[in-house]
């Protein structure tokens, strides 16, 4: 196994001066993302997320992926070279919320409203019962997610307040206004 792959119970950081070490104490403001590629909303966002909450920002990127294939080690370490003198990556094999909620627990995870949908979408549990149950598992963990808004081709602009949050999970959700955070610009696009 490459020292890039990470257990499924662990994490891995690279600093950002390419140097891997074992995760050791949990950091307590995490945005996940495939980063495929970086680009200046996502450092933007975490600028503001850092400011917002006074702590740095260690972004995370997930081995494993619900809709995607798993990344091979030359993607990896593509995708970590993006990273070089900006921030620490913690690698994990944390496909879902709940997975990263138990790697970093007490964590507000910075994420884009496309990401905070999906979170909210009972077909990446089973049922609606059991996203619920995933819910309730993040908030025991004391876990929260700090949104951001992102255009959607179909609907415009979406930010937290356009988004249906089930009453009893509100408190888990915080978000940025789009006169506070608004890049149009997508990895998606860069890619096409």
């Amino acid at each position: 196994m490459s020292a890039l792959i990470p257990e499924a119970s662990r994490w891995l950081c690279h600093d950002p001066d390419g140097t891997i070490r074992t995760g050791d104490t949990p950091p307590s403001l995490v945005f996940p993302g495939s980063f495929n590629p970086l680009h200046r909303g996502h450092l933007a966002l975490a600028d503001l997320a850092a400011q917002r909450f006074g702590q740095s920002v260690s972004f995370e990127l997930s081995l494993a992926n619900v809709d995607k294939p798993d990344l091979d080690t030359d993607e990896v370490r593509r995708r970590l070279k993006q990273f070089k003198g900006l921030h620490p990556v913690l690698l994990t094999r944390a496909a879902t919320f709940i997975a990263k909620a138990e790697l970093f627990p007490g964590c507000v995870f910075v994420v884009g409203a496309d990401t905070a949908v999906r979170i909210l979408q009972p077909r990446y549990y089973g049922d609606e019962s059991q996203m619920f149950q995933a819910l309730d598992a993040i908030r025991e963990r004391a876990c929260s997610f700090f949104v951001a808004g992102r255009i959607d081709r179909g609907q415009g602009f979406v930010e937290l307040g356009k988004i249906a949050i089930p009453d009893r999970y509100q408190d888990l959700f915080a978000g940025l206004t789009e006169s506070e955070f608004r890049v149009d610009l997508s990895s998606t696009e860069l890619r096409e």
